[in-house]
């Protein structure tokens, strides 16, 4: 694990239990010096608690990078609560996460993420400060979905020569609260919808309200389209997978869409276009973040409206540099963080 700190530049990892609630919690913060670590609690199993400390720490990195890309004053960090089948009282457990919250003294605020709520984060605000997405200040996620919507956009401009997306076949693979915000958004603009998740009634509700066609989850990522969206867990992308993709372009909101760098100059060998996840996602963060502070609608719209700016300005570095945008990002993101000492 400390082999993974250094590789990460990752500052510091923090474990807690908690026998009277059943908890079992990381808090990765890869770094804090120029502001706290913001970065959202993940609510989910895993296959050990090795495989969580590692998405911690991966997705606590790629948050000191979406904030950097994103013109924000903060670090990033991330939470994981491993989820337990049985577990008695879930108020209580999150209440007992925002007293680990608290006991790190601001260096850390957590939001809403996989399998967490705002009523979640509510119980959470009962012991801490340092945290936001609770029901007062709302759900991030139709901020996160505005975003790669918009970034969509942008790829598409940069891949296909138009940011028109009607008749466009776009693939949302994850119909949670962010792909299901982007499929209505592409179904206003005119796109044709192939859909998968694991959540039937998430795919049949797609089917009657934006005409989607439903794709086996397994089968979806070599379905013929112009755009393929992962919207749903990350390391969706390997050597293998990277293969059987049948599209123009990559761009969803999923986290660590890549298992590696070397997936990523495998898509740009075969001409497929990829929006680098850490800023076509960035939306939810930069609702969070201003929304935190205080800042109103009107300047938080503002600067999401920087993110297909970004976005454009990776791509026209890429095409120059031939090198993929994932490469392009992560230099631009590393020169942002760790020459400003973040």
């Amino acid at each position: 694990m400390f082999a993974l700190m250094q590789s990460t530049r990752t500052q510091s990892l923090h474990l807690t239990v908690d026998a009277a609630t059943g908890l079992k919690a990381v808090i990765a913060i890869h770094s804090d010096r120029v502001g706290p670590a913001l970065g959202g609690c993940r609510y989910l199993a895993y296959p050990d608690d090795e495989s969580a400390m590692i998405d911690a720490i991966r997705l606590a990195q790629g948050m000191s990078y979406k904030a950097a890309l994103a013109g924000l004053p903060l670090g990033g960090g991330k939470a994981v609560i491993i989820r337990n089948p049985h577990v008695e009282n879930r108020a209580a457990l999150f209440e007992a996460f925002g007293r680990f919250i608290e006991s790190l003294e601001g260096r850390y605020i957590t939001a809403i993420d996989s399998g967490t709520s705002t009523v979640d984060m509510d119980c959470i605000a009962l012991s801490t400060q340092h945290v936001t997405s609770t029901t007062a200040a709302g759900d991030p996620s139709p901020h996160t979905a505005m975003g790669v919507f918009a970034g969509i956009r942008a790829t598409s401009m940069a891949r296909l020569g138009s940011d028109n997306l009607e008749g466009l076949r776009v693939a949302v693979q994850g119909l949670g609260n962010v792909g299901y915000a982007l499929a209505e958004q592409l179904h206003a603009a005119g796109a044709e919808l192939l859909v998968s998740d694991y959540d039937s009634g998430r795919v049949q509700l797609a089917m009657e309200q934006f005409g989607a066609h439903p794709v086996a989850s397994e089968a979806l990522i070599s379905t013929p389209c112009d755009i393929f969206a992962p919207c749903g867990l990350g390391s969706i992308l390997n050597c293998q997978s990277v293969n059987q993709l049948r599209c123009a372009a990559v761009a969803g909101s999923a986290n660590n869409q890549l298992t590696n760098l070397q997936a990523a100059d495998q898509l740009e060998a075969r001409g497929i276009l990829y929006a680098p996840d850490y800023i076509i996602n960035s939306g939810g963060l930069i609702y969070v973040a201003l929304k935190h502070r205080g800042e109103d609608l009107g300047t938080i719209t503002a600067h999401l409206a920087r993110i297909p700016l970004r976005l454009t300005e990776v791509f026209a570095h890429a095409q120059a540099e031939k090198r993929s945008p994932a490469r392009v990002a992560e230099s631009l993101a590393e020169r942002l963080v760790y020459q400003k000492g973040v």
